[in-house]
């Protein structure tokens, strides 16, 4: 089992950044293809960006704006988002899984979530 917390979400102005942390415990990261997801209201989850051991993907929407990161010692993925748009506000979710791919279905482990409002 693996849990997930992320942290980091609050209000932006248009851009500007933010810097999401998902802190796993139970089990190391090392194994796992980590992914974001974001939700916003009324819309479907959608993928955000995954790190895994084959290299990194990001949805085109944020795509030069979004990099995604891992620090093994702390067992800690990072989203470091800027030049923040009104259209990425949503709720933020952190994801562990055991493959490469942008299809929430196959993330084994999710967080709880973090908001992120930009407004313009």
């Amino acid at each position: 089992q693996v849990q997930l917390v992320e942290s980091g979400g609050g209000l932006v102005q248009a851009g500007g950044s933010l810097r999401l942390s998902c802190a796993a415990s139970g089990r190391t990261i090392s194994g796992y293809s980590m992914g974001w997801f974001r939700q916003a209201p009324g819309k479907e989850r959608e993928f955000v960006a995954s790190d895994t051991r084959s290299g990194s993907d990001f949805a085109d929407s944020v795509k030069g704006r979004f990099t995604i990161s891992r620090d093994s010692a702390e067992n800690t993925v990072f989203l470091q988002m800027n030049s923040l748009l009104p259209e990425d506000t949503a709720v933020y979710y952190c994801a562990a899984g055991s493959i490469r791919t942008t299809m929430a279905r196959f993330y084994d482990y999710w967080g709880q979530g973090t908001q992120v409002t930009v407004s313009s």
